[in-house]
Formats: C-alpha cells, sequence, structure tokens
C-alpha cells in the first residue's frame, strides 16, 4: 500500500491491515479528513449471533466511530428473506419472519460490546431493512431501479460467475439479491447521508452496483472499501475450529471456550491478529508478534485477554486465564471449562465416552473420537484415555469428569441436578 493518507481512519485502516480494495482512496480521505463521514456494514440475520469471521468488520466500525465517525450497523430483515449468493454453492435456506426477528435480537446484543449507540453527533446507528424493502412495489421498482441494472455486468461479477462456470443452479430470487443490496446503499444515502459502505472482499461486487446506482439515481459521490480474506498462517478460514463456529454470543460459547480460541493462536499469527482484533499501540503489537520460544505464548495470553475484554468484559477474561491456568499449570479441573451435563436418563444404561466426547464438543464425530483414542490424543481426568469402549454410568459421574482432546482443548463432564 503505497498510498500515504490524511484522515486518521484511512490511516488505521492501512496501519492495522483492514484495508484490501477501496474505490476511490483520495476521494474517501478527502471526505473524512473534510468533517463526520457516515458509514454502514450490512449484516444478514442467517445465525442468533455473530461469529469471529464478523469481528474484522465490527472492529472497523468500532475504530470509524473511535475515529469521529457515524457507523451504522444494518440488519439485513429484508434481504435475509433472499439470501446472499456469493460465493455460495447452492441457495440458503429461507428463514421466516419470526426466525430473522430472534436472530436479529441476538445480533444486536454483540454490536451493543463495541459500538456506542447513544445520542451523540456520532452516536451509532442500528437500522433494518425490512423498513424499505418489505414495501416496496415490484412494477415500479422494475421501473425506477431495475432499468440501472446490466444483466451482462452482473453476469461478469466472480460471486455470479464462478457459481454458473460450475454449473450450479442460480435461481432469479438469488440473483436479486445484488439488486436489494444495491438499493439499500441508495436509501440509507438517500436517508441518513451515508458515504460509505464497507464489507468483506467477497462482497465487492455488491459494493460497486450500490455506487453505480446511487450516482445514476441521486448523482452523488460515495465510496466503498473491503478487507481482506482472512485465513489463519496454516490456511483456515478465520473464525472456524474442529468444534465449530466461533460464536460471540456467551450463551453459544462460553467465555472460556472464546479465550481459549484466541490463546490458540498460530505463532505466525500473533502479530497481525493483535493489529485487527485489538486496540493495543502498532509497535506493541509488532514487539510481541516478534517474540519467539516460549515467550510468544505469553504474547497470546495477552491477545486472548484483550480480545476477550472487548467481548465478554475484563472479569470474562481473567477468569477464563484463570481457569487455563488452572488447568495447565497445575491440572485441575478449572471452574470455567465447557461443560457437559448429562440427564439421569442419559447414563440409566451407561453411555460410550465415544458418544460423550462427542456431546462434549471434543470429537466431531463416533470415528473421530475413536481415532483421537487411538492416537493417544484424548484422556480423562488428566490419565491417558486408551479404551474406546469405556462406558460411564451414575456411579464414574459422581464427581464432574473432566476430559482433554489434545493438550488445548478441555470440557466437564458431570450429571444434571
Amino acid at each position: 500500500m503505497t498510498y500515504h493518507p490524511k484522515s486518521d481512519f484511512m490511516r488505521v485502516m492501512i496501519e492495522r491491515g483492514y484495508l484490501a480494495d477501496c474505490t476511490d482512496y483520495q476521494g474517501l480521505d478527502d471526505a473524512l479528513s473534510g468533517g463526520m463521514v457516515t458509514a454502514y456494514i450490512g449484516y444478514d440475520a442467517t445465525a442468533q449471533s455473530l461469529h469471529v469471521g464478523h469481528l474484522l468488520n465490527v472492529m472497523m466500525l468500532r475504530w470509524l466511530q473511535k475515529t469521529g465517525h457515524k457507523p451504522i450497523t444494518l440488519m439485513g430483515g429484508g434481504t435475509t428473506k433472499v439470501g446472499d449468493p456469493s460465493f455460495r454453492s447452492d441457495e440458503r435456506p429461507l428463514l421466516g419472519p419470526e426466525h430473522i426477528a430472534a436472530n436479529i435480537d441476538g445480533m444486536k446484543q454483540v454490536f451493543a460490546k463495541y459500538l456506542d449507540y447513544g445520542e451523540s453527533g456520532n452516536g451509532a446507528l442500528m437500522l433494518d431493512n425490512a423498513e424499505w424493502l418489505d414495501d416496496l412495489n415490484y412494477l415500479a421498482f422494475l421501473r425506477d431501479i431495475g432499468r440501472h441494472f446490466s444483466v451482462n455486468r452482473m453476469l461478469s461479477f466472480e460471486s455470479v460467475k464462478s457459481r454458473l462456470d460450475r454449473e450450479q443452479s442460480l435461481s432469479f430470487l438469488e440473483f436479486n439479491y445484488m439488486i436489494l443490496q444495491a438499493y439499500d446503499f441508495l436509501e440509507l444515502n438517500r436517508r441518513y447521508g451515508c458515504v460509505l459502505q464497507m464489507g468483506g472482499s467477497d462482497q465487492w461486487g455488491n459494493i460497486v452496483n450500490g455506487i453505480d446506482l446511487t450516482r445514476r439515481v441521486l448523482d452523488h459521490e460515495i465510496y466503498g472499501m473491503t478487507t481482506p480474506l482472512l485465513t489463519t498462517s496454516d490456511g483456515r478460514k478465520m473464525g472456524k475450529s474442529a468444534g465449530g463456529a466461533i460464536w460471540l454470543n456467551a450463551d453459544l460459547l462460553s467465555p472460556y471456550a472464546f479465550w481459549q480460541f484466541w490463546r490458540n493462536t498460530t505463532d505466525a499469527d500473533v502479530g497481525r491478529f493483535l493489529k485487527l482484533y485489538t486496540e493495543m499501540p502498532i509497535e506493541e503489537c509488532d514487539r510481541l508478534g516478534a517474540l519467539g520460544g516460549s515467550e510468544i505464548n505469553a504474547a497470546k495470553v495477552i491477545l486472548a485477554n484483550e480480545v476477550t475484554t472487548l467481548c465478554h468484559g475484563a472479569e470474562a477474561a481473567a477468569a477464563a486465564e484463570a481457569t487455563a491456568r488452572e488447568v495447565f499449570e497445575r491440572g485441575g479441573a478449572g471452574d470455567d471449562l465447557p461443560t457437559l451435563e448429562l440427564a439421569p436418563e442419559d447414563v440409566a444404561d451407561g453411555i460410550s465416552i465415544v458418544q460423550v466426547l462427542v456431546r462434549a464438543g471434543l470429537a466431531k464425530s463416533g470415528k473421530d473420537a475413536k481415532r483421537l483414542i487411538a492416537e493417544n490424543g484424548a484422556r480423562i481426568d488428566d490419565a491417558a484415555l486408551t479404551d474406546p469402549g469405556l462406558v460411564l454410568d451414575a456411579g464414574a459421574l459422581a464427581a464432574p469428569v473432566k476430559l482433554s482432546a489434545g493438550k488445548k482443548r478441555h470440557a466437564l463432564v458431570k450429571l444434571a441436578q
């Protein structure tokens, strides 16, 4: 990146590694330097919580507000009814209004931790595109908006092209998604003076569409900015683990498990993740990321504490670190480990250790659990677990049992009271 920004926000985006592409560096930088800019990111309500894959963009909105600008979190109450086809191999399952509303409620809990939705001049706005999409008149929309879109151009966007090249069906419903997202940008510009849309690099085509539409209809100058597609240094998609998505809501993933995810960061990713997911000074991020040997583990604890404090609060971060020390340094069970509670009827006839490993989230399947045991990767109360045929009954669970998969993943198993 050779551009030298004048605005604080653009400088943060470039220095910390958030910026993949921008439609007009100079124009956006001038707008950011000239006064308060309103920007948005859209979130379709396809799950009941945001996950770590969303956190990069949430942090962008946080930095936007910290540098004096106004963030909009746009909930896709309308667009979720269609489903974004970008880089998917099949159509998303269609959700009903009640399911969408429940998902939005869950996602709102996360945003409130990172953004200030107060009455101040740059207080964040929480909006829902169902407000203008639900009651659209189809014929009027086709005539006023549809005429600005070239099907030839839409077919050239990578998100659509990749689907067609693989000869995978793309429904007319999904094809309309990019028109609706473009219309969101137009409406946000018209209603709230929003001049910047941000999103992941897979949203580039949708963002460019919105800019083009707004210029054609309103003749307003607006901008787009994308983040890089983030993968870990070993090539895995950020936010995925063996146990599934790393949720940001505590009722779906315990603060301890969240903390542990960051503590398990690969050495090569520590410096980069400190820049992206914490607010620590760049120089300190670089210093910690350059540590070697056992010292890098201390940097990973700092990373885990900083990210967990932002998401779940300082108390949860301190409790998670204390539990980790109890588990790893003294071999104890810890108070804050993910816990599987088994009902008495579950163990009335005994329950296999293989099934328990799966239900505790330490193995993806029975086959995976047996492989873990065969490769000496499983432990029960810190002793090697060697018998895949082991059956636990109520007596064996009279006290909580600690299960481990490898050195870093643990869970407690106990009987429900």
